[in-house]
């Protein structure tokens, strides 16, 4: 049976970020811990969003690193106690958003993280006590802001999501002009990380028509607007296309994901160091093409959608054209060029049939089907 779920308020314009303390007060949020990261409060973001409490009393864990780990966890929970708060504001990327939802289970539950860890079973262990949480992202990537997931590196250096509804954020200030001055690379490794959300999400065999159609638009937006917002940072039309393409992504992925982020997760536990949206992109081509082959795929022409979308001539293009884009937008092409060994391919592969999304892809794969993948991929 089909389960179709939207919740999050969000408030979406240039200038948004002043509506942070009225939200708290909507949510009942007195004393936020906000959760965020040393280049956000180095950019100057981090005090934009001070600025916007306007009196309200906060306390500040800003050590959340690229990819938010258990450890962070702990570190932001003790504050969280220690200073006796009731609430979450993250302010920054995905790291951010999902390091906040960890603390939010953290703080509230008992029991090491990886208790709550989807593939533990651990999602109906997360209750309503969750910390309430406010996200405003920095990036235009992750759409963790709308999401009801998280990932994180656990103490025994697995990449896991944690996925419950009560974790989605109370609220989502989407403000493009917080990635006003976001430098090119970040821009386009995040960008094609909204840009694979949409693609994954739409090639799921799962029923969720609302979720298929969001999807595609936010391809749409993010695939005519990435290059522009490389290219030109100041961009505000191009930088608002993809904070709508990338929050539109994880609205719409909650119908599920597939090999592109069981490969990610993996070898971004493997190597924490790999950034996740580069690794998707590199991943799509091979994932597209063998996705080509599902009948769910085919009976609904998925991939001649997603190519009129992209403004492409047909399916067979898509492969490629994701190559080109990268490497226009100054990204990786290929595994080897971002140190990854075929000494790994075993763990990678070991991890992605854990995944959670493995499951939701519309064609399931083998061992040796990721093999192929991680070969093409090379």
């Amino acid at each position: 049976m089909a389960f179709i779920y939207y919740v999050t308020q969000i408030q979406f314009d240039f200038g948004a970020i002043a509506l942070l303390k009225q939200e708290c007060q909507r949510v009942g949020i007195s004393k936020p811990l906000i959760v965020t990261d040393p280049g956000v409060r180095a950019a100057g973001v981090l005090q934009k969003a001070l600025d916007a409490l306007q009196g309200v009393p906060y306390a500040v864990f800003d050590q959340t690193p690229s990819n938010p780990t258990e450890a962070a966890v702990r570190a932001a929970a003790e504050i969280y106690k220690a200073q006796a708060c009731d609430g979450l504001v993250a302010v920054g990327g995905g790291s951010a958003i999902d390091c906040a939802k960890g603390v939010a289970i953290a703080a509230t539950h008992e029991g090491p993280l990886t208790r709550y860890a989807t593939i533990e079973g651990g999602s109906p262990r997360i209750t309503e006590k969750v910390a309430p949480l406010i996200a405003v992202p920095t990036t235009s990537g992750t759409g963790s802001e709308v999401a009801r997931g998280a990932i994180i590196i656990v103490d025994d250096h697995r990449k896991l999501g944690f996925h419950s509804w009560h974790l989605v954020p109370k609220a989502a200030i989407c403000d493009p002009e917080l990635t006003l001055g976001l430098p090119p690379r970040l821009t386009a490794a995040t960008g094609m990380d909204a840009i694979a959300h949409c693609m994954e999400t739409f090639m799921s065999s799962a029923f969720n028509p609302p979720a298929d159609g969001i999807a595609l638009d936010g391809l749409e937006r993010g695939w005519a607007n990435i290059e522009r917002a490389t290219r030109d940072g100041s961009d505000r039309d191009a930088r608002s296309a993809l904070m709508s393409a990338s929050m539109q992504g994880a609205m719409a992925f909650q119908k599920g994901l597939g090999c592109v982020h069981s490969l990610s997760h993996s070898l971004g536990g493997v190597d924490p160091r790999l950034h996740h949206g580069t690794l998707n992109a590199v991943f799509l081509p091979a994932v597209v093409r063998f996705n080509a082959q599902a009948p769910a795929v085919q009976k609904e022409r998925r991939l001649e959608r997603m190519a009129h979308a992209m403004g492409l001539g047909s399916a067979a293009d898509i492969p490629e054209a994701i190559r080109s884009m990268s490497a226009r937008l100054g990204l990786p092409v290929g595994l080897a060029e971002m140190g990854v060994r075929r000494e790994d391919f075993g763990k990678i592969i070991d991890g992605a049939m854990a995944d959670h999304c493995h499951k939701t892809n519309p064609r399931e794969a083998t061992r040796e089907d990721y093999e192929r993948m991680l070969v093409e991929s090379l």
